[in-house]
């Protein structure tokens, strides 16, 4: 009896439930439309939810220390493979240091420009002041252990990887040592996060039961303002260099991408598309060996989105704390970001705990501004995301064009819809049809 050879094997197209990300997701939106609701109905009651915002403030602060020392020596030895990489390393390396830096500072523009959080004039955060709370409140709270100095935190973190880097090969066990332990401190801020719906009840609840309509006006400004600046970094900046250096629409290639802006959306985070962005990268015609090194580091070392949304969330806090920063602690802040936001992994709450180091860094009272940012920062995940995986895209693109390590009538065809992405390919190992002469090996150290 004939059998069909080579029959394709195509994704199941069976509807998934709700994995436990997107429940959190859910509690914590939940939680933030029940504080305000709480807030403006009982305003006398809803400030007594207070403890319930500091006390995962404090469990943040706790998780500080271990995320910049983990995700800063692993940084480092990330950036020593990458270089290890000849020209293409080099040159993504480069262009990574270049963007993240300006996404930054775009966000401290804008952040000057609209302001966010003036007026609210929060009460500053004070770990050694008794609160007006009954004794069993204080206890509760004092067995969350204390923070972790930043500064010399981070300082450490960089001899040490630097260190490493100077051991060769005898320093590897260490470096997977510090990576097991990395594992180990995500799992711990992932469990802490599921207690990010009752931190933000309680710090929403508090803020606006104190500010009122306001605090909420703000919020949704703030909001507003880093997805109208994400989607002119991506259109006016991305695309403008993408066009300029590439000669690639920008717009072209994000519909060619489609389908992976819903699978981030769906699930806020680019790492879910991660897998198909190479497959669909190397379909585009940018060869294996670039595709290879550029997209798994700047997934590390790429995060325009959250690059905004670390400055953007800096200012609003401290604008919302009645303590504005001068242009001098701001150059500073962007400094700190610059280092801090290396070599973060793409796990919930790491972005959290960067800012919350950021802050205490430079004045340690801004922390009570932290839970106003834990009800909102879901809201504005998916803009963080998506601008994440553009700029990675883009870069890919730059890169191979850089290195002559693309093959640019594949592009016209493929982003022209001639040439589609074969589904089928994800599940069979995505072979693409590239011709040879692009498949050039970059040299290595």
């Amino acid at each position: 009896m004939a059998t069909t050879p080579s029959t394709p094997i195509v994704p199941s197209t069976k509807r998934k439930g709700l994995d436990k990300s997107h429940y959190l997701y859910i509690a914590v939106i939940l939680a933030v439309v029940l504080g305000a609701a709480v807030g403006l109905l009982f305003p006398d009651f809803a400030k007594s939810l207070k403890p319930l915002g500091d006390g995962f403030i404090k469990l943040i602060k706790m998780m500080i220390g271990p995320v910049i020392f983990c995700t800063i020596v692993l940084g480092i030895g990330s950036i020593a493979k990458a270089a290890t990489v000849g020209k293409v390393g080099g040159l993504a390396l480069g262009y990574f240091i270049v963007m993240s830096t300006f996404a930054l500072a775009i966000g401290l523009v804008v952040g000057n420009l609209i302001h966010p959080g003036e007026g609210l004039k929060l009460a500053p955060y004070d770990p050694n002041k008794k609160a007006a709370t009954d004794s069993t409140v204080d206890f509760l709270l004092g067995i969350i252990p204390g923070d972790i100095p930043v500064l010399p935190t981070l300082l450490a973190a960089i001899l040490v990887g630097f260190a490493l880097q100077r051991m060769g090969a005898a320093g590897a066990p260490i470096l997977k040592a510090i990576s097991h332990a990395q594992a180990l401190v995500f799992r711990i801020l992932i469990m802490v996060m599921w207690v990010a719906p009752i931190g933000a009840f309680g710090a929403i609840a508090s803020v606006v039961g104190n500010t009122g309509f306001k605090a909420i006006v703000s919020m949704f400004t703030l909001m507003v303002a880093f997805y109208i600046t994400c989607a002119l970094f991506i259109i006016v900046i991305l695309g403008g260099i993408l066009q300029l250096v590439a000669g690639v629409n920008i717009f072209k290639l994000m519909k060619y991408l489609a389908r992976e802006y819903l699978l981030i959306f769906s699930t806020s985070s680019s790492e879910a598309a991660l897998p198909r962005l190479i497959a669909k990268m190397e379909h585009l015609g940018v060869s294996k060996p670039v595709v290879g090194v550029t997209v798994p580091t700047g997934y590390s070392f790429n995060l325009d989105g959250t690059a905004i949304y670390l400055t953007m969330a800096s200012l609003f806090v401290a604008n919302a704390m009645g303590t504005p920063l001068d242009l001098g602690a701001q150059i500073s802040l962007l400094i700190f970001m610059i280092i801090a936001s290396k070599g973060a992994a793409g796990v919930s709450g790491a972005g959290l705990a960067t800012l919350a180091a950021g802050l205490q860094a430079h004045q340690p009272a801004l922390l009570g501004g932290v839970g106003m940012i834990v009800g909102i920062d879901r809201f504005m995940s998916e803009a963080r995301a998506l601008t994440n995986f553009t700029g990675n895209a883009v870069a890919t693109v730059l890169v191979g064009t850089w290195t002559k390590e693309i093959n640019k009538s594949q592009v016209d065809q493929v982003l022209a819809g001639n040439a589609p992405f074969d589904e089928a390919t994800m599940i069979v190992g995505h072979e693409v049809s590239v011709p040879q002469e692009s498949l050039k090996v970059p040299a290595t150290a």
